[in-house]
């Protein structure tokens, strides 16, 4: 019986680490997902600055004529 106790523990430890590695790689994806989103939010937040100003700036052009 000791052969097929640790067979099993072998297969455990497999399943256990197999779980692992799959928990790491939705956390990274998830990670890289956050990522890419925060980045998106800032160009949009940048493409806003850049919008605002150029609007002020030619307001600005318009009251000095």
């Amino acid at each position: 019986m000791g052969f097929m106790d640790t067979a099993k523990d072998a297969v455990d430890a497999t399943g256990k680490k197999i779980g692992e590695i799959a928990d790491d790689t939705k956390e990274r994806v998830s990670d890289k997902v956050d990522e890419l989103q925060a980045d998106a939010e800032v160009k949009r937040a940048e493409a806003e600055r850049d919008a605002v100003h150029a609007k002020n700036e030619h307001k600005e052009n318009l009251r000095d004529d």
